[in-house]
């Protein structure tokens, strides 16, 4: 009887999605807590593959893609050789995406504070990412920040202008595209958006 038949899904199904991270401690742990917070229902593995440099991560993300419907690779641009070489070959994939910061993950936290676009150069024996880290450590919150650690930064930043990185990111990434400069930028608001997204049911919509 029509009464007992099984009623249609009002939602899709969610995607599966697996983000690799460069780094085994601050940017992962940061993913980690950001798709808690969304309460993500989707299965979101977050992972260290074992490979540091962009073309190897990019690698990883084509040869694990087929088990899932979205695949993102978190990576700095910093000082890495070959990351012209992720770029051209991510673009080999239409299930891979490149969330990229410049000069790193670290750019991210930095827009807490407020609008910046002073370009990051290598100085000395330091990179651009150690002189950005150096700046980021002048804030309070943050002075005894470090790359390797395994530390919930993400809650602490929660409250220390996650608002304003999200709202100054976009307006950052537009103008470092349509200057050609994209050192500092970054793409990790693009992320957090799509974890947000992913937290809401998303409905079917019904053929007319």
């Amino acid at each position: 009887m029509a009464q007992f038949d099984r009623s249609k899904p009002k939602f899709k199904q969610q995607p599966t999605v697996l983000v690799i991270c460069e780094d085994t401690k601050s940017g992962k742990r940061y993913l980690e807590d950001a798709s808690l917070h969304f309460r993500v229902k989707v299965q979101v593995e977050i992972m260290h593959c074992g490979k540091t440099d962009p073309k190897g991560i990019v690698a990883e993300a084509i040869n694990r893609q087929g088990k899932f419907d979205r695949v993102f690779c978190a990576i700095d641009r910093d000082t890495h050789k070959n990351f012209d070489e992720a770029q051209a070959l991510v673009k080999t994939s239409k299930k891979v995406e490149l969330i990229v910061s410049y000069p790193c993950f670290e750019f991210w936290l930095l827009l807490h504070f407020g609008y910046c676009r002073k370009p990051y150069a290598a100085a000395g024996k330091y990179s651009p990412a150690d002189l950005l880290i150096k700046e980021l450590q002048t804030h309070e919150c943050l002075q005894d920040y470090d790359k390797g650690k395994d530390r919930n930064i993400f809650e602490l930043m929660l409250k220390n202008g996650f608002a304003e990185a999200r709202r100054v990111a976009p307006k950052v990434l537009a103008e470092a595209i349509a200057s050609g400069d994209m050192n500092p930028s970054t793409r990790l608001h693009e992320l957090l958006d799509f974890f947000e997204e992913l937290s809401q049911p998303q409905p079917i919509k019904s053929a007319k």
